[in-house]
């Protein structure tokens, strides 16, 4: 009976010290190099967003069911947007309830400008907007589209994407793109523009990507 109690004492000391270990870092090399490393879209924060030159906008609605929107038919239509071919992944899973529930907070007053000026964020904004995100019990490689200007006159967006490791939350690339809206209503014309950029990751910028850094 003895011998019972202290075997499965020990496996419990066993399931604690591992459950206690730190997830394994993730470096772009791996990520680059291997199409097993986990991928997680994490969404697409808004919460430094410009919608300009819009005079048809409705920025409350914008901002309480718009910006859920996108998200919401990106998760929803995985073979429009197809991360896997994207990033050359088997293992793809969505967690967008911190980015949604972030681009809710914001002040809409802030969202609507008329202005021609489509750059305001810079590489070291990106990192400080993921570090306001918590990916503890994450595990590979996170993938972020950070929304800067959706401009209506040009009819495009300018946003960047970022690589991000987890859980540490450390951003390991990150790329601007401007892409090309299109379609009817709010949410499917900007959702456009994350298409258009998962599509150029596809054709190219994936593989210059793993040139410099695989």
């Amino acid at each position: 009976m003895k011998n019972i109690v202290r075997s499965i004492a020990a496996a419990l000391f066993a399931i604690l010290l591992v459950s206690s270990l730190p997830l394994k870092a993730q470096t772009l090399k791996e990520f680059f190099n291997s199409s097993e490393v986990p991928l997680v879209f994490l969404g697409v924060d808004f919460t430094h967003a410009k919608v300009l030159n819009d005079v048809t906008a409705n920025a409350m609605d914008i901002r309480d069911r718009q910006y859920a929107g996108i998200n919401q038919v990106i998760v929803n239509e995985p073979k429009k947007y197809d991360f896997q071919k994207a990033f050359n992944k088997t293992n793809i899973t969505n967690d967008i309830t911190q980015a949604v529930e972030k681009s809710a907070k914001v002040d809409a007053e802030k969202i609507v400008e008329a202005s021609a000026d489509e750059i305001h964020l810079k590489p070291a904004d990106v990192s400080a907007i993921v570090k306001s995100y918590n990916f503890s019990g994450k595990k590979g490689i996170g993938v972020m589209f950070i929304m800067e200007t959706m401009n209506k006159t040009s009819a495009q967006a300018s946003m960047y994407v970022a690589l991000i490791e987890l859980p540490s939350g450390k951003v390991l690339l990150t790329e601007r793109f401007t892409e090309k809206a299109a379609g009817f209503g709010f949410r499917n014309y900007w959702a456009k523009t994350i298409w258009a950029a998962l599509d150029d990751i596809r054709k190219s910028k994936y593989k210059e990507w793993k040139s410099a850094n695989g």
